[in-house]
């Protein structure tokens, strides 16, 4: 075994030898054999003892400098961006932002092709304003629609409405690319418009009034002679026309009007402002039923009653409301009747008409109901009725009534809203028995409703209404704005955390139906579009305060204009 392992010890010695060396070297001396074992055993005593110092020397360092090499990458690297996945950029890619010049290039492209677009949008705007007066024709697909100065300048307004729309679409799309080139370009893009027009225009303007070709008549009422005031037709806002018409009347056949008292007729106090009527004309002009029995003493007697209708019963007054009058006090003369006057068809009178029939040397006299009389309808109908006087109006809401609308709409609506009168409680039978019928089902007066506000662009709706639930309650779920539903706003139940209307609270107003029924009147006559319902008195009244208060927009219209009902009940 031994001998084994000393010749497998010298052939690996053997194996050491150099190459250069002779063969027979080693066979010369003959104590070779003895000699290369002696030295043999040092020498390799000496490698294991080397090799095992160098190993341990590498360990050393190794295990030295290993954690120092770490604890610098640790600090000084963000282990995070060693894991992240970079994704090259559009400059990295195509030798040095190729790509991104090639954008840049088809984003300004972009915005010359915008430029020239708007350019020619406005250039259309200008031939639509242009032609606004004069006979133009537009090609739809149901054929030729003529437009001129006395035609539908409502087909012309919805050009523009969408010219401008494209307008302000074209300067979106360059607003969006120039974001990327804020740097590069400097555009103010809002005013920029070629047409100055355009930086102020809406699609609802309100209406020119043209208030200096106003027709007027003076009010200049003689000493001690009065008309008194009768209204007997229909619901408060009739009795409202009523005593416009008879303010006409009165300044016309130049005498103080008398107010009719609450037992006979409505509180006009607790809605209207009286003493604003003398205020605004400068003089007395009119006065309570109150004032009246005060200054007469309480012997109250309407000297003559020439009747302004006959037919079909004289002065249009039945026997109850001459019990009324009589109650309170008013003793009346023989009815005497000035011509023969049907309430269903009545004649159109001149001022001359009037004068010649109801002057009169009497102290008081009456002329009855005239909430039907057409005397210079033009005239009694333009902005700010046919008397001069120095406001805007002369019969509108109290001031208490005025400042709550005014606080209901700071808190609840805001500027701009579309304000919907929706008759519809005794509507269906009113409006079947007309030629053509004005009740529309709630899904078609949605989809009428959604075009006024879509053209109005407003974001919420108040709703001055008398329908039950069950219908608001389905109009609400059907009018509709860009796939968002428009708010229909209602005047909540008194809640004492409000106090939007507290003044009618303090003064005891709250609760009256009548205050109740001219604060949604006064709501709807400022909002800035108006949506009425036709045949309605109540609607009529709101336009007469929206064209004398200048509130009217181009927009204002009834429920479906021009529409019929998609489906009409039959008769009883």
């Amino acid at each position: 075994m031994m001998e084994r392992e000393l010749s497998d010890e010298e052939e690996d010695s053997e194996n050491l030898i150099s190459q250069n060396a002779r063969k027979n070297d080693a066979v010369k001396s003959p104590d070779h054999h003895n000699n290369r074992s002696a030295f043999r055993i040092d020498d390799e005593l000496r490698g294991r003892v080397s090799g095992a110092a160098r190993r341990f020397n590498k360990r050393y360092i190794l295990a030295i400098f290993l954690p120092v090499v770490i604890l610098i990458v640790y600090l000084t690297t963000d282990l995070k961006d060693v894991f992240r996945t970079r994704v090259p950029s559009i400059r990295d890619i195509g030798g040095g932002g190729f790509l991104v010049n090639r954008m840049r290039e088809s984003e300004l492209r972009a915005l010359y092709l915008l430029k020239q677009q708007e350019i020619e949008l406005v250039k259309m705007w200008n031939y639509s304003t242009l032609v606004g007066g004069s006979n133009f024709s537009l090609v739809n697909g149901s054929g030729s629609v003529n437009l001129n100065s006395g035609g539908d300048s409502g087909v012309l307004e919805d050009l523009k409405s969408r010219v401008f729309g494209q307008i302000s679409l074209n300067r979106q799309i360059q607003g969006a690319l120039l974001s990327a080139h804020e740097g590069e370009a400097s555009v103010d893009l809002p005013a920029n418009y070629t047409d100055s027009s355009l930086s102020d225009w809406t699609r609802c303007k309100k209406v020119d009034q043209r208030l200096a070709d106003r027709k007027t008549v003076g009010w200049n009422p003689t000493s001690k002679k009065y008309l008194f005031a009768i209204c007997v037709s229909g619901q408060m806002s009739n009795h409202l026309i009523c005593l416009e018409k008879h303010m006409f009347f009165a300044a016309l056949l130049n005498r103080v009007l008398v107010i009719p008292s609450s037992k006979v007729d409505y509180e006009f106090h607790r809605v209207l402002d009286i003493d604003h009527i003398n205020k605004c004309l400068g003089r007395k002009v009119v006065m309570t039923f109150e004032e009246f029995a005060e200054s007469k003493k309480n012997h109250l007697h309407i000297d003559k009653f020439m009747c302004y209708f006959l037919l079909p019963q004289p002065c249009f007054m039945d026997d109850e409301r001459v019990k009324k009058l009589k109650g309170s006090g008013v003793s009346l003369s023989k009815v005497e009747a000035v011509w023969k006057e049907d309430v269903t068809k009545p004649k159109q009178r001149t001022v001359q008409d009037v004068l010649a029939m109801f002057s009169s040397d009497s102290e008081v006299i009456a002329i009855g109901d005239v909430f039907f009389a057409d005397v210079e309808r033009e005239w009694v109908t333009q902005p700010g009725g046919p008397i001069a006087h120095k406001c805007k109006t002369l019969i509108e809401p109290s001031r208490l009534i005025l400042l709550t609308a005014q606080r209901f709409i700071q808190t609840f609506l805001g500027r701009d809203f579309v304000a919907l009168h929706f008759r519809r409680h005794g509507f269906l039978k009113f409006c079947n028995g007309k030629q053509p019928s004005c009740f529309y089902p709630v899904p078609q007066a949605a989809e009428c409703i959604n075009r006024i506000v879509e053209r109005a662009s407003t974001p919420v709706i108040y709703l001055s209404t008398d329908a039950a639930e069950s219908e608001t309650g389905l109009l609400q779920s059907l009018v509709v704005l860009n796939g968002k539903t428009v708010p229909l706003v209602r005047r909540p139940a008194r809640n004492s955390a409000e106090k939007w209307d507290a003044l009618l609270y303090r003064h005891g107003l709250e609760g009256d139906s009548q205050v109740e029924a001219m604060l949604d009147k006064t709501i709807c006559a400022l909002s800035s579009v108006f949506i009425g319902s036709s045949g309605s008195t109540f609607t009529d009244d709101i336009l007469r305060l929206r064209k004398d208060w200048g509130s009217a927009s181009q927009c204002d219209e009834y429920l479906c204009r021009g529409e019929l009902p998609n489906f009409i009940a039959e008769d009883e």
